[in-house]
């Protein structure tokens, strides 16, 4: 896949992230109670309401105002750097859009809350419970993985092809 998105895009891909995840956490704060565990895709996921004070896989639990500052500080940081490009390749662009997405709806929750709500839970394996803004993190990093990967390839073929020019 090639191509690149404008900063403009970028950011609206990163708001309708937070939208999503900010509307879901609400659904499922109104509907679930704590403690119980009700299906969602038999086998294979549930809904069960947390209150995560700390991060990923409960670390740092109790942290929440320095988690808080992380979040501001990270969600500052892509920003900038977004609104410093105009455009960016595509993969990159979806990865900072994931991660600036993702960062604000757990950081909002932090500020907001004093927790994140999560409240998915894989059935097959034993996972922590996580939210939208956590699949979106996790999308970050696989889009990031995927640029270096579209990235390396292009490079190694640039090289290839200097390397094939200069033998001839």
């Amino acid at each position: 896949m090639t191509g690149v998105l404008k900063r403009r895009n970028i950011l609206l891909i990163a708001v309708g992230v937070v939208l999503v995840d900010q509307l879901s956490k609400a659904v499922a704060s109104q509907l679930l109670s704590a403690g119980t565990i009700d299906p969602l895709i038999p086998g294979l996921l549930s809904l069960q309401l947390v209150h995560n004070t700390g991060a990923a896989f409960s670390l740092f639990t109790g942290f929440t105002n320095l988690l808080g500052v992380l979040s501001l500080a990270v969600s500052v940081g892509v920003t900038v750097w977004i609104c410093r490009h105009r455009v960016v390749p595509i993969w990159q662009a979806l990865a900072l859009a994931f991660l600036l997405g993702g960062t604000l709806g757990n950081g909002i929750d932090r500020w907001r809350l004093g927790h994140v709500v999560d409240f998915l839970a894989l059935i097959p394996i034993d996972f922590p419970i996580f939210n939208g803004a956590d699949v979106a993190i996790n999308l970050a990093l696989l889009c990031f993985a995927l640029d270096l990967w579209f990235n390396r390839r292009s490079a190694d073929r640039d090289a290839a092809n200097r390397d094939a020019a200069e033998r001839e």
